[in-house]
């Protein structure tokens, strides 16, 4: 029986080119799977039947925007996932579905190989390769650009050579990946850290420094899920299209980085995230009217290191796993509104209500109504500081500084 390769194919010349090429080097038969997750661009049906015009066997294509949005961003707006305090996690919370859908795919076509377009200098052949194996540890893993040295120059002629039904003349000056989340491009001159991103690089987002009227938006969350945008009902798909859309209008969402790859080395990389940047703003906010101080505190951590999990490739990992219960039960009391102004280039909370907010008014307040003891506040302050106290004592006794 022939062999099968399940390649993850996104339309392009490279994994165009994988197809034929595939199939000479292992003799199996390819089967080209691509999986909508908010990229845009060419139309899918079109997609698949380039690979079928290539050489494959067969085609997918997987519409998995609501998954996508459902089951990967709204996980990240819930851990306020910022790589590195900034990055949105853009193309890595693709990853992980990408390789569910390929591994459904070698599954249901009897597929024995599965096969990536990813080099062997970035974090993405990781994100695909842990996560298969977590998966499927028993299917085998071909990465052609990566296992056979297979560059672009190589590339276009085994196209020409084969007359694949591709453009092999059209070449963008940047790597450039997208989905529903966010926009992440890097390569040609971006490489020199010193150059400044030009204007015409940028897709979801609009010049910040444009004059332009301020959008008000009210963000509504239930159980830290936004369910509503201006008393509107929404899916977790809607809000962030809904909010690109604004947000990126306004300018909102955009990052230049040096950020470190998983591989060890430095990458410069720039994106757009305008819905993801506006939504993880408004639920940290509501976080910080309903999530209790020593809770919220430790889930900063908890965030930290699950952003760096999912940068890492590690989805399907034990770790993250718990890491998710604690995230889901932290959130119970995250509900509420917050309203934020979305305008030249910042998306600026203004306002903020919830049925279970910590904040008391009564307690907060300098004014007449004030409910706070602060008679309690002279003795809660001399034994705060005892120890610190009693340190400085011992050292001053002992004639030194503790140093």
């Amino acid at each position: 029986m022939t062999e099968r390769v399940v390649l993850a194919y996104s339309g392009g010349l490279d994994t165009s080119v994988a197809i034929p090429y595939l199939s000479e080097q292992t003799g199996a038969e390819v089967i080209a799977v691509a999986v909508d997750v908010g990229q845009g661009g060419e139309d899918l049906d079109a997609i698949r039947q380039r690979a079928l015009d290539c050489g494959a066997a067969e085609s997918e294509v997987v519409d998995a925007r609501d998954e996508f949005a459902a089951d990967y961003c709204l996980p990240a707006i819930r851990a306020n996932a910022l790589y590195m305090d900034r990055y949105p996690l853009v193309s890595a919370l693709s990853r992980p579905l990408i390789v569910k859908h390929l591994v459904a795919a070698a599954r249901k076509h009897g597929g024995t190989i599965v096969s990536h377009g990813c080099t062997g200098k970035g974090n993405d052949q990781v994100r695909f390769e842990v996560g298969l194996n977590a998966l499927a540890p028993d299917l085998k893993i071909i990465a052609p650009a990566r296992d056979f040295a297979w560059t672009r120059d190589k590339a276009i002629a085994f196209a020409e050579e084969k007359g694949l039904p591709i453009d092999v003349s059209a070449k963008s000056p940047y790597s450039i990946d997208q989905n529903l989340w966010g926009r992440a491009v890097e390569t040609g001159f971006l490489e020199d850290i010193w150059n400044a991103p030009v204007e015409d690089l940028y897709s979801y987002t609009s010049d910040p420094t444009q004059e332009r009227d301020p959008d008000e938006v009210v963000i509504t969350f239930d159980g830290g899920v936004p369910v509503a945008i201006d008393g509107e009902t929404v899916t977790p798909y809607q809000a962030i299209l809904e909010l690109n859309r604004r947000a990126g209008a306004q300018g909102v969402g955009r990052l230049d980085m040096v950020e470190d790859r998983l591989v060890g080395i430095k990458s410069r990389e720039v994106y757009e995230a305008p819905g993801a940047i506006a939504l993880i703003t408004a639920h940290q906010e509501l976080e910080a009217v309903t999530v209790e101080r020593d809770l919220a505190r430790f889930k900063k951590g908890v965030d930290q290191r699950w952003g760096e999990l999912v940068y890492d490739g590690l989805w399907f990992s034990p770790l993250k796993d718990s890491l998710d219960a604690f995230i889901d039960d932290a959130q119970r009391h995250v509900s509420g509104e917050v309203r934020m102004i979305l305008h030249g280039g910042r998306a600026t909370v203004t306002g903020r209500r919830s049925e279970a907010s910590l904040y008391d008014f009564g307690m907060a307040t300098y004014d007449t109504g004030d409910t706070f003891d602060q008679s309690l506040a002279k003795g809660f302050v001399q034994l705060w500081g005892l120890p610190s106290r009693m340190a400085a004592a011992r050292d001053a006794r002992l004639g030194g500084g503790g140093q």
